[in-house]
C-alpha cells in the first residue's frame, strides 16, 4: 500500500526495518547446531483483502493515501513467567518427550525460562520507546493501549502474579523463590542430565544441541531488580496458566499445601502408571508427591501458594493501575468472574475468559458468559442480526469492537466452542477483530460473514514472549476511506542485545538477548519451528468494509 509511514530504520524494534533470525553457528551438537541470532532485511507489509473479494480488494489497495488513525495498541501474550524454584513444576516430564502418552504434558521446562523476567523487562522498555519516540509504523503515533491475552504467568502461583504486575506497573521483581539459591533443575548439582546446566557439567543439551557454558547465569537471572513499568494503560486477560497448574492441572487442596512445602518431585513415582500420567496431572497432581528418593528437599516458601481467579482479579486493583483493575471490574471482584468490557477511543474491547477450570489446556465458554457477551455487543450496535436471521435496529451508538481472549479458533472447544462463538460474533458487523494467543505461533485468519459477501472479521494470533521469536505485535485500526477499515499488524522485537556478551557479568540487555538466543535454539519451538508463522501472518494490512460511517 502506498502512503505508509515508516520511522527511522531500527526504531523501536519494528520488523519492517530489520528482522531477526538464525545467524552463525557457534557450536555443533549431535542433532543440531547452536546458532547465534542475526539481523536480516526487514519485512514490508503485505496487503490481505481476503474478506473483500477481487473488486473490493482492488479498491482497498487504492485507499492507503487517506489512512486516518483510529486507535493503536500493542498485543503481548504468553509470557509464562515462571517460578523456577516451584515445587509443583514437574520438569521431569521432559524426559518423556518422545513418548506420545506425555505429548500434552511437555515441555515443562525450557533452557531460557529463568531469564523470562528480563525478556519482558526489555519488551516493556521497547513498548515505552515506541510510544514516546519512534511511533507506530503506519500512523507514526504513540500507543493508546497494550492488550494482553493471558498466560502471563506459568503455574497459577501468587509470586508469579506479583512479578508480572511489577513488570507491567513498575516495582520490585523477585524471580526466585525458596531462599538465596532456588532449587532449579538447571543448577549444576541437580541430579538429572535432562536439563541444560549453564554453570557446566554433562547434559543432553550440550551433547545434542550444542549448548555451552554460561557461568553464574542462574545467579544473575534470578537476582531481584526494579522494573519501571509501562507508560500506557494495559488490559489484563485470564489464561489457562493463570487458572491451572502448568495450564493443565486442577489445584487440589492437597496440592495447595504441597506447593509451599519443602519437597519437590524429581521423577515419576512407580505407583503412577505412565498411561495415567495425563489424567493424574489434570485432576490430582498431588499424587506425584510422596516419600522416598523421588523427592528432593527444597526451602519452603509461602509465596509459592496458588492463586485463584478471584484473587488474581483482585491483585490487578493496585493504586497505580491504568485503567482501574486493568479492565477487570468491581462486578468481576464480586462474582469471581474474569470477563469484561472496556471502552476507549471509540472502540469497545471485550475480554473473554475461555478457561476450563475442570482441567485441560483447551478453552471453552459457558452459557452465562455467552449471554453476557450477546448483551455486551448489543449495547454498542445500532443494528445486528437476530438468531432467526432478522435485522434488529436498536438506535444505539455504534462502536468498533475488538474481542480478545487467551484461546483462539483452533483451541476453543466444547458446546460453546469456536464455531458457536464465531456465529455469534458474525451477527454483529461492528466486531472487526479477535486477538488471542495460546498456540505460541503467529497466525492471521479471515472469518467471512456467512451470507454477506465482503464482510467478516479478522482473527490475529500472536506468538509468545516466552518462545522464539519472543515478539509482541503492534496493531493499528485505521480509517482507509471509501468505506474501508484497515487493520495494520507489525511484529515487534524487544531491545535485548542481539548478540549477548560473552563476559560472565551480563547487563539487562544481555540477559534479555540471551533469553531470545536460547529460545531460538530449542529444537521444538526455535528457529526452524513454525512459531514465527508465514509472511502473511506477520506484517500485514488487513482490509475490511467499515461497518458504519467512521467519520
Amino acid at each position: 500500500m502506498s502512503g505508509v509511514h515508516h520511522p527511522r530504520p531500527g526504531a523501536g524494534g519494528l520488523t519492517v526495518h530489520a528482522r531477526l533470525g538464525p545467524g552463525a553457528v557457534l557450536r555443533h551438537g549431535s542433532l543440531q547446531p547452536y546458532r547465534r541470532v542475526a539481523a536480516a532485511e526487514g519485512e514490508a507489509h503485505r496487503v490481505r483483502a481476503d474478506l473483500l473479494g477481487p473488486e473490493g480488494g482492488r479498491r482497498f489497495a487504492l485507499t492507503a493515501g487517506s489512512l486516518r488513525p483510529l486507535l493503536t495498541l500493542a498485543h503481548v501474550t504468553d509470557l509464562q513467567l515462571p517460578d523456577v524454584g516451584s515445587t509443583a513444576r514437574f520438569e521431569f516430564f521432559n524426559r518423556e518427550v518422545d513418548d506420545p502418552l506425555f505429548r500434552k504434558l511437555v515441555p515443562v521446562q525450557r533452557p531460557q525460562e529463568a531469564l523470562t523476567a528480563r525478556a519482558m523487562q526489555a519488551m516493556v522498555s521497547t513498548l515505552n520507546s515506541l510510544h514516546e519516540r519512534s511511533g507506530a509504523p503506519v500512523s507514526g503515533g504513540g500507543l493508546d493501549l497494550v492488550v494482553t491475552t493471558g498466560d502471563a504467568i506459568d503455574n497459577a502461583q501468587w509470586n508469579e502474579v506479583r512479578n508480572w504486575l511489577a513488570l507491567m506497573d513498575g516495582g520490585r521483581v523477585r524471580p526466585g523463590s525458596g531462599g538465596a539459591v532456588p532449587a532449579s533443575v538447571q543448577a549444576r548439582d541437580w541430579p538429572d542430565e535432562a536439563f541444560w546446566r549453564p554453570d557446566g557439567g554433562a547434559d543432553v543439551w550440550r551433547e545434542r544441541f550444542g549448548f555451552g557454558d554460561r557461568p553464574r547465569l542462574l545467579e544473575q537471572a534470578l537476582a531481584a531488580f526494579d522494573a519501571s513499568g509501562l507508560l500506557v494503560p494495559w488490559l489484563a486477560c485470564y489464561g489457562n496458566h493463570e487458572a491451572l497448574l502448568q495450564g493443565v492441572g486442577v489445584v487440589t487442596p492437597e496440592l495447595a499445601a504441597l506447593m509451599v512445602g519443602d519437597r519437590k518431585p524429581s521423577r515419576l513415582r512407580p505407583s503412577v502408571r505412565r498411561e495415567e500420567a495425563l489424567d493424574v496431572f489434570t485432576t490430582r497432581a498431588h499424587e506425584f508427591f510422596g516419600a522416598g528418593d523421588a523427592q528432593l528437599a527444597v526451602v519452603p516458601d509461602l509465596a509459592r501458594r496458588p492463586v485463584g481467579r478471584r484473587e488474581f482479579v483482585d491483585m490487578h486493583f493496585s493504586a497505580g493501575a491504568r485503567p482501574a483493575g486493568h479492565g477487570f471490574t468491581d462486578r468481576n471482584r464480586t462474582e469471581g468472574t474474569a470477563y469484561y468490557a472496556h471502552d476507549t477511543g471509540g472502540v469497545r474491547f471485550v475480554a473473554l475468559d475461555t478457561n476450563d477450570l475442570a482441567g485441560g489446556a483447551d478453552g471453552c465458554l459457558d452459557e452465562v458468559q455467552v449471554a453476557w457477551l450477546r448483551a455486551t455487543l448489543e449495547e454498542v450496535s445500532s443494528r445486528f442480526t437476530a438468531e432467526d436471521g432478522s435485522t434488529v435496529t436498536t438506535g444505539r451508538e455504534d462502536r468498533l469492537v475488538v474481542v480478545f481472549s487467551h484461546h483462539g479458533s483452533t483451541t476453543l472447544t466444547g458446546t460453546h466452542g469456536a464455531p458457536q462463538l464465531l456465529s455469534l460474533l458474525h451477527r454483529f458487523p461492528n466486531v472487526v477483530l479477535w486477538l488471542n494467543g495460546h498456540t505460541h505461533t503467529n497466525a492471521v485468519r479471515a472469518h467471512a460473514r456467512p451470507g454477506a459477501p465482503g464482510d467478516g472479521l479478522w482473527e490475529v494470533t500472536t506468538c509468545a514472549v516466552m518462545d522464539w521469536p519472543c515478539q509482541a505485535r503492534v496493531v493499528e485500526l485505521l480509517d482507509a476511506g471509501d468505506g474501508f477499515l484497515a487493520v495494520a499488524c507489525t511484529m515487534l522485537d524487544h531491545e535485548g542485545r542481539v548478540v549477548p556478551a560473552e563476559d560472565p557479568e551480563l547487563s539487562p540487555a544481555d540477559l534479555a538477548g540471551l533469553h531470545r538466543e536460547l529460545a531460538g535454539n530449542v529444537p521444538w519451538s526455535g528457529f526452524d519451528s513454525p512459531t514465527s508463522g508465514t509472511p502473511t501472518d506477520r506484517n500485514v494490512v488487513l482490509g475490511l468494509r467499515a461497518p458504519f460511517a467512521l467519520a
